[in-house]
């Protein structure tokens, strides 16, 4: 495929809806935006009107899936309606960026898997931290051995969120750890590979009055280790703690934060006093947009020039991982 991928999005009420919109059209070499579909009212009220969205057509679902060439589409709905939107843009042909968690229902996101796998289509999962250039520079560091053999990740994802957003955490069994932990899932398994078994803690702080897992824990356990995942809705300067540790027998790797991140190595040996902090800064380029790589890669995927590197069966056992971590009882690997 040589000329840009005709792309639609469909759903403007996940939160990183619009930034999406912008990545794309930032790369109008690559992609083509032929139109939007958002048919609840109140999103159309309350986003429509972003300047991200401005000179794109707006269409109804039907004639969004009949315009002329659409090669793919980027699923963004409120996050219950992402897998049966996925679905039915699977059954029409089309390569799907759908946006996360897949669902409460395990069933339903397994089919679409298994209906894309049919198809020959790619869905890449909206994973943006697979993407950050700190976590490339580790996976590259774990592939070369200079970790030794890893044993434990432990990650952070925490956020202070305003009552009203704690409030809408309310729609999820895992609150918290549903929305933000599945990030972590995906880094934690990425390097250590399927646990043994994913142990919740989901508490509740009751923080103004709102009665929802917004203090959460996962514990992944592994033969030789155990990793951790922890999210927080009430944890004041929660994005200068997100972070990442991945820790091997010669060394480890301190991500921190995600967002701009810094990266620091720790290196076995070396002299010195014992309690000495045995560091060393690893300076990285400039980030891009938050979503750039990602989306990237979609069209290199969409255009045939690479295989998706997250198959479908990685993306079901991130799924799993994630709604154990939720407290969901009796899923099985």
């Amino acid at each position: 495929m040589n000329r840009p991928i005709k792309i639609a999005q469909i759903g403007i009420g996940h939160n990183h809806a619009s930034e999406k919109m912008r990545t794309v059209r930032a790369f109008p070499e690559l992609f083509e935006v032929v139109g939007i579909c958002e048919p609840d009212p109140a999103w159309r009220a309350s986003r429509g009107t972003l300047d991200v969205y401005q000179g794109l057509p707006w269409l109804d679902e039907e004639a969004l899936f009949n315009t002329p060439g659409l090669d793919a589409v980027m699923v963004e709905t409120d996050v219950w309606n992402l897998t049966p939107v996925a679905r039915r843009c699977i059954d029409r042909g089309l390569h799907v960026h759908m946006d996360k968690p897949a669902g409460e229902d395990l069933a339903e996101f397994t089919a679409l898997l298994e209906r894309a796998r049919m198809r020959k289509r790619v869905l890449q999962l909206a994973y943006m931290y697979r993407y950050n250039p700190a976590i490339m520079y580790a996976r590259d560091q774990v592939r070369r051995g200079a970790l030794g053999e890893l044993f434990a990740v432990d990650a952070v994802m925490s956020t202070e969120h305003p009552r009203e957003y704690r409030e809408w955490l309310r729609h999820f069994k895992g609150g918290a750890m549903y929305i933000f932990g599945c990030h972590l899932i995906d880094l934690v398994i990425g390097f250590l590979g399927r646990p043994l078994r994913v142990i919740p803690f989901l508490k509740r702080t009751g923080h103004e009055g709102v009665e929802v897992p917004d203090t959460t824990l996962a514990v992944l356990e592994y033969p030789r280790g155990i990793s951790t995942v922890r999210v927080s809705s009430v944890e004041v300067n929660g994005y200068g703690r997100r972070q990442v540790v991945i820790l091997g027998t010669q060394g480890s790797i301190e991500i921190k934060p995600i967002e701009r991140p810094t990266v620091v190595t720790f290196a076995k040996g070396g002299g010195g006093d014992i309690y000495g902090d045995r560091k060393a800064v690893v300076e990285l380029p400039p980030m891009n947009g938050r979503y750039d790589e990602l989306l990237l890669d979609f069209a290199r995927c969409v255009r045939g020039e690479k295989e998706n590197p997250f198959d479908y069966e990685h993306e079901l056992l991130i799924h799993k991982a994630t709604l154990m971590a939720s407290g969901f009882e009796n899923i099985t690997w």
